[in-house]
């Protein structure tokens, strides 16, 4: 059992971390005889729509960073009482930490975009096309500001991570009789 809630930790903190190190924009290309998809300037109201909750399903998940550093800084306890080297995670967790305090005013400012979600109605629906494009670039350009802010800090977390689990590997079950 105790086998068991490592891995299911270790599997959710590295799921944690490999959302936090993917960009917050897609982008898609479209064959020369598509024309389903609009003109690159010309945002229809679905397209608009897709924008917002897909801003919207990121800041939710800028929201759990207490929890995910809750957890990897018991991730680190643990490895530290096994006599592991953790040093490198431990200070990767806490630059990320500080990223996040630096980046929490540019985070709650975000919220009032969230609450008034000008241009568009309570499921995310478009009411006006020229109040919800003005929304999504104040909420884009919010985003980029916490991007901006956590300098990285999220990707080296990772990377420390995927060091620390190569370094340190699992031993092996040995399959009983």
């Amino acid at each position: 059992m105790k086998i068991l809630f490592k891995k299911t930790v270790l599997i959710a903190l590295t799921a944690a971390l490999a959302l936090a190190g993917i960009p917050l924009v897609s982008v898609s290309a479209a064959g020369a005889n598509d024309l389903s998809v609009p003109p690159q300037g010309e945002l229809t109201n679905e397209r608009l729509e897709r924008i917002w909750a897909r801003q919207l399903r990121a800041y939710e998940k800028m929201g759990r960073t207490k929890e995910f550093v809750e957890r990897a800084q018991r991730l680190i306890d643990r490895a530290s009482q096994n006599g592991k080297d953790i040093s490198a995670i431990q200070a990767a967790l806490d630059a990320f930490e500080d990223a996040v305090k630096d980046a929490k005013p540019v985070y709650e400012s975000a919220r009032g975009i969230i609450n008034s979600h000008q241009g568009f109605d309570a499921e995310g629906k478009v009411t006006d096309p020229e109040k919800a494009k003005e929304t999504v670039k104040q909420m884009g350009d919010k985003l980029k500001e916490i991007r901006d802010a956590m300098g990285g800090t999220g990707k080296a977390l990772h990377d420390a991570l995927r060091a620390f689990r190569e370094a340190n590997p699992r031993p092996e079950k040995t399959p009983t009789p």
